[in-house]
């Protein structure tokens, strides 16, 4: 048995788009220990371009905007793998069709929509799960540091924020009658398929690789070890907790070499 915990266990894992995203990092490790996961995608044509990826493994669709799509997800794969024993939601949606905007410029309709998947999606799956989940499961999301206010991630980091907290009310919430834990995954800047369409991202995350104690650039590997571990029954006294996993960046504020390079602009 690995120190982890999770051979035989089950896990439905949400958000995979690539292999360079986090949920595709975090499913390959939970199954590499010997667990069992059952994935989730948002639509046909995303399926399509994961063939490769998902070929033979158990998927489902759900466009997690649509109340009715997340219920028959919880209800499928509950009735076919449960119990579950744990919960990756890796979700993130943003409407830049018109280009970044200053935050205050978001209109509405994207601004709900974003909360719709990027935040709210957790509270309703949750529940929708419920019945279906192992009594000492465990459920992680993926965000960032709400700390973080780059001009270029636009409205995504206050509805991360949201995510969080959604996160904490839900492990209060579930501790009336459950075991069941929810924790988040902070992390810094990532080099994934996802921040490339980022306008400007490649700047901030080539400064947030000096900001870093170890001068090295966080790695997606890193933030899906702490989700795994999250997941495991290793982690069982960890509860309604948001993990910063950022390599030092965000307490690097001062950094000797950053404070002289400011210097030398003046």
């Amino acid at each position: 048995m690995s120190f982890l915990g999770l051979s035989g266990k089950t896990f439905l894992v949400l958000g995979v788009a690539n292999k360079k995203s986090v949920a595709w990092h975090v499913a390959k490790t939970l199954e590499a220990e010997g667990a069992k996961v059952v994935y989730s995608v948002r639509s046909q044509a995303r399926l399509d371009s994961l063939k490769g990826l998902l070929d033979g493994k158990p998927t489902y669709l759900c466009d997690l905007e649509r109340e009715e799509e997340t219920v028959a997800l919880a209800t499928a794969v509950g009735r076919e793998h449960g119990p579950i024993h744990g919960v990756l939601h890796s979700v993130a949606f943003a409407n830049f069709s018109r280009g970044m905007q200053p935050f205050h410029e978001t209109t509405r309709a994207d601004f709900l929509q974003a909360t719709a998947i990027s935040c709210f999606s957790l509270v309703e799956l949750s529940r929708a799960l419920k019945p279906h989940l192992a009594k000492d499961a465990s459920v992680v999301s993926i965000g960032i540091s709400s700390q973080v206010t780059a001009a270029n991630y636009g409205y995504m980091s206050p509805i991360k924020a949201a995510l969080e907290s959604a996160s904490r009310f839900l492990a209060k919430s579930f501790s009336a009658d459950t075991r069941v834990r929810f924790n988040s995954v902070n992390a810094g800047p990532l080099k994934t398929s996802a921040s490339a369409g980022i306008p400007g991202y490649l700047d901030n995350y080539l400064h947030a690789e000096k900001m870093t104690l170890r001068k090295e650039a966080l790695k997606t590997q890193e933030v899906a070890d702490t989700a795994v571990w999250l997941l495991s029954p290793r982690s069982s006294g960890v509860n309604g907790q948001g993990i910063i996993v950022d390599a030092g960046m965000g307490l690097n504020f001062f950094d000797e070499e950053l404070v002289k390079a400011s210097a030398r602009l003046l």
